[in-house]
């Protein structure tokens, strides 16, 4: 089945703070807006995307409907926007603010297996050693790129 999905996101399943993160816009995302990618499942291939694996795992990537990257920063304000939750992010529009979000993000990013830890943010419960499962409905959850 054909997603309508405005946005797709890469994003590290091996990644407590990332899990937690997916879950969260998958709650809010009520109309089906966002489509959810593992890049650590073992039949993902970033070939099909023209970007490579290491590039993916420094930040999030989203790939919007109509063709655009979006990273980092940038793509959690476009799930946010796309879930009705833009007002959380709003003030990140500001160009000062923004600049540093995106500072504040990669520091994050560069950090997050750390971070989880400190937080002690557990991974889901059938993680193995080289990838997590997350279960949603065939709606939103792929694990291969051919499908957006």
């Amino acid at each position: 089945m054909a997603s309508k999905a405005s946005l797709t996101l890469y994003f590290d399943g091996n990644c407590p703070i990332c899990i937690a993160e997916v879950h969260r816009l998958r709650r809010w995302d009520q109309h089906d807006q966002i489509r959810f990618i593992d890049i650590r499942q073992p039949d993902f291939d970033p070939t099909l995307l023209g970007v490579n694996l290491a590039a993916l795992n420094r930040q999030l990537h989203g790939w919007t409907s109509d063709g655009h990257w979006v990273t980092g920063i940038d793509s959690i304000i476009a799930a946010y926007r796309l879930t009705g939750q833009g007002w959380r992010v709003a003030p990140l529009h500001a160009p000062l603010l923004h600049r540093a979000s995106q500072v504040v993000y990669r520091l994050i990013a560069q950090n997050r297996m750390r971070i989880s830890r400190l937080l002690r943010l557990k991974t889901h419960p059938s993680c193995t050693d080289s990838s997590c499962s997350i279960q949603f409905d065939s709606r939103h959850w792929h694990s291969t790129p051919g499908r957006h």
